[in-house]
């Protein structure tokens, strides 16, 4: 599995092959620093971490210093692992420690991939808006103030409680959210930028990953 990681940029809209207008999200995906290879041998699996993003080294601590060291690169602010990571570096098959991956290393345009990010934080919510409920509907025959509310959430003499995962009010967004089967429209690679279709989960700046 190859990925990348990305900063989301904003939303546009292109016009695709067939004259369509198609609305899609920028991401400046990269360049990427490989901080670490795993193998079979030494760990029992293959896989290759990637960093992105610039952090203030007096944030990192001594452990991680090191770490970054070794790849002989700045500290990064995300760090990610992708199994079993496969592209063609500089007409190899694996990548290198300290190596730089781009964009178009990972992708080409037509490439369907999946996009993950933390959704937007939304707060304290009620059942309409955390969870589509309907409301009463109807403000006549004694429904006072009660449009909005969630209803019965359980008996009373049994089974005396509420059940776990009951649909109520609390907090809404800020969740891990992976979103399938996004096509790449188009790939800007002087300018690290990849335009997937659709919404990708996450507020401008936020970083997001991408896994093919």
């Amino acid at each position: 599995m190859s990925g990348i990681i990305g900063k989301k940029i904003g939303m546009t809209s292109i016009f695709d092959e067939q004259g369509r207008n198609v609305a899609c999200t920028v991401i400046e995906a990269g360049p990427c620093v490989v901080t670490h290879v795993k193998n079979e041998e030494s760990d029992g699996y293959n896989a290759v971490q990637l960093g992105f993003g610039d952090r203030k080294e007096k944030n990192v601590s001594s452990a991680m210093k090191g770490h970054f060291k070794r790849s002989k690169t700045t500290p990064k602010a995300k760090l990610v692992e992708f199994r079993d990571f496969r592209v063609e570096f500089e007409g190899e098959d694996q990548v290198a420690l300290g190596n730089s991956i781009t964009v178009g290393d990972v992708f080409t345009e037509g490439d369907f991939v999946d996009a993950i990010g933390k959704s937007k934080g939304k707060g304290f919510q009620g059942v309409v808006k955390r969870h589509g409920f309907g409301g009463v509907g109807d403000a006549t025959h004694g429904q006072h103030n009660r449009q909005r509310a969630p209803g019965s959430i359980g008996a009373c003499s049994f089974p005396s409680r509420v059940f776990k995962g009951m649909k109520m009010a609390g907090r809404t967004g800020g969740d891990r959210v992976k979103l399938l089967n996004l096509r790449v429209l188009k790939i800007i690679p002087e300018k690290n930028l990849v335009l997937i279709s659709g919404s990708v989960p996450g507020a401008k700046n936020s970083t997001v990953v991408l896994e093919k």
